[in-house]
């Protein structure tokens, strides 16, 4: 399937017209990445990618999917794999990220492989998955939660972030259980921060697991959790 190269030319053009030195290599440092930055932040981004997104529409869904791949896999900036996310989160192809586009996440999440991008991926993508297609998603995470790639395993803790009273706590018990004798802190901090999340929702299950599991949980999981509780 084709590439959208009219939009990958615009991508980079504006962001590297975006671009701030200045505020380039602190980012950089900040990230630990070894692709530099342009140094534009958010906001900004966020805001010059809809313009260019709108100018240069994508119809199907698999030229999207070639195009985020191609400007995933040729980026020579950090923003450019920032705007392969973006370009998945327009409300325009909302109808296609069902389980179908999960391996297309799996190959960003196995990849990208630092906290920047799969935390996006797994909240805003995964996620609309999720609820988009409950059971094949659920079972892929369910896949995910047992993997050896430390990423998938966090994608399947913090992929409900935001679903509040909604939140399938089978799913996330069974992800925080797959995961609470790792000693790994991005996996530590992820199963804190999804019960702190759900704890906005529903307080007192999340004291009440974090009590029944305080053994289990670490203290890093058990402060994060219980923070504005």
């Amino acid at each position: 399937m084709p590439i959208h190269q009219e939009l990958l030319t615009a991508v980079r053009a504006g962001l590297a017209a975006a671009g701030n030195p200045d505020d380039a290599g602190p980012m950089q440092r900040y990230m630990k990445s070894a692709l530099p930055f342009h140094g534009v932040k958010a906001g900004p981004r966020r805001k010059l990618l809809r313009a260019i997104f709108a100018a240069h529409p994508i119809e199907e869904w698999q030229d999207v999917s070639d195009t985020t791949l191609a400007l995933w896999h040729r980026a020579s900036f950090r923003e450019e794999r920032y705007a392969a996310t973006e370009l998945l989160r327009q409300r325009r192809y909302k109808r296609y990220v069902g389980a179908a586009a999960l391996p297309l996440y799996e190959e960003l999440i196995v990849t990208g492989a630092w906290w920047d991008h799969v935390d996006e991926i797994a909240s805003k993508l995964v996620g609309a998955a999720l609820v988009l297609e409950p059971e094949p998603v659920a079972a892929a995470m369910r896949a995910w939660m047992l993997s050896d790639d430390l990423w998938k395993r966090r994608t399947a803790i913090i992929c409900q972030l935001g679903r509040k009273s909604e939140t399938d706590r089978e799913l996330l018990t069974e992800a925080i259980e797959a995961a609470w004798d790792d000693r790994d802190f991005f996996l530590r901090k992820a199963i804190g921060w999804a019960l702190r999340d759900l704890g906005h929702a529903e307080p007192d299950w999340v004291r009440d697991y974090v009590a029944r599991h305080q053994e289990r949980l670490s203290p890093l999981s058990r402060r994060e959790a219980l923070k504005n509780l």
